[in-house]
């Protein structure tokens, strides 16, 4: 049984399968980190500050809406009563998706990362996504890439 797992979600089709994954997973018992990331880097290529701003504060609106709906669903729709001893954490960060991935599974000591094979920036139907291509090469523990 996974204790702690790290679910990454982007509100995309791909991390609501990878949600339905890591609930099934967890219906014994644990806990489920929902982390959104805020992949912000290239806001710093615009010259104006204050439409950095606005689109960084859009992103954080986007991304909260994204753990919590995932949150409400999990206690609403999935759970239904069959996984009361499920602990949902929600997080919001900033950077490198697959970096702040990789980093929050180790500060948080996750048994396992859970994440869509290509989220809503993934191009290609039939191929793993650039950053669940990197988590999976660069993490330490098992990564369950969902298609």
């Amino acid at each position: 049984m996974v204790e702690k797992m790290l679910l990454a979600t982007d509100n995309s089709k791909q991390a609501e399968k990878a949600g339905e994954e890591a609930i099934s997973m967890a219906s014994l018992g644990g806990t489920i980190i929902v982390l959104y990331v805020i992949d912000a880097d290239y806001l710093n290529a615009l010259p104006q500050q204050d439409l950095r701003d606005q689109l960084n504060e859009n992103l954080k609106k986007e991304g909260k809406e994204a753990v919590e709906k995932f949150k409400e669903r999990i206690e609403e729709e999935q759970c239904a009563g069959t996984c009361p001893n499920v602990n949902i954490i929600t997080m919001i960060k900033e950077g490198r998706p697959a970096d702040i991935i990789i980093k929050t599974a180790e500060e948080e000591g996750v048994d396992q990362i859970v994440l869509g094979k290509s989220g809503k920036h993934g191009i290609e139907k039939f191929l793993i996504g650039s950053t669940a291509d990197r988590v999976v090469r660069k993490a330490k523990i098992p990564v369950n890439v969902v298609s």
